[in-house]
């Protein structure tokens, strides 16, 4: 069978051209202090904050695009999450910032299915986020801890859906190469936001 083949290639090439971004993000202080075995409440809402800039930008500049790509898209907005997390913890945002950063590099399907790709994984990535948070702070799914538990017992359906899309997209159009570097330039863009070095508008 040559379907399996091709989306075991072109999936690894992309895990691949994107570990060093990727492992850049996780290695920075903010990344770092939501897995801390000591991470305060201070800190777990920064990194929402940070995040809901993000998935702002995302949902607003992506979903539009990807409408005809992904079916089970409206399931997969997070922004209701992290406001009922800010709500249920008394948390206001400081500084109500509108990211433009995807809105203005975004020239193609391929493009925003590569920053999306980010964007999924950081959902599978956050079930393991969301047991330690649980654990240390003792936060749930109806406590302040909406967003990492995101899909719950669907996000690896989910995940395995999206990537079937996504692997069906990339051997239907042959723009890998796009959806690589729509990938690195999310893990680049999120980076530069959590060190506050990104130009805001």
């Amino acid at each position: 069978m040559t379907v399996p083949l091709l989306s075991s290639v072109f999936t690894q090439e992309l895990r691949k051209s994107t570990a060093p971004l990727h492992g850049q993000l996780e290695a920075l202080p903010v990344s770092q202090s939501i897995l801390a075995p000591e991470v305060s409440i201070q800190e777990y809402l920064r990194y929402l904050d940070l995040m809901h800039d993000v998935i702002v930008d995302v949902e607003t500049t992506l979903f539009p695009i990807l409408s005809t790509e992904i079916n089970s898209l409206n399931e997969r907005r997070k922004t209701s999450l992290l406001e009922r997390d800010f709500e249920v913890l008394g948390f206001k945002k400081q500084k109500k910032l509108r990211l433009t950063a995807f809105s203005e590099q975004v020239n193609s399907i391929g493009f925003a299915m590569g920053i999306f790709y980010v964007i999924e994984g950081s959902s599978l990535g956050g079930r393991v986020i969301y047991k330690h948070i649980h654990k240390v702070l003792g936060l749930d799914a109806d406590s302040g801890a909406a967003y990492f538990a995101g899909y719950g017992e669907l996000t690896g359906m989910l995940w395995k859906e999206f990537m079937t899309e996504l692997v069906t997209h990339e051997q239907k159009n042959h723009n890998g190469d796009e959806i690589i570097a729509g990938a690195n330039y999310a893990f680049d863009v999120i980076s530069k936001h959590f060190q506050g070095t990104l130009e805001d508008s």
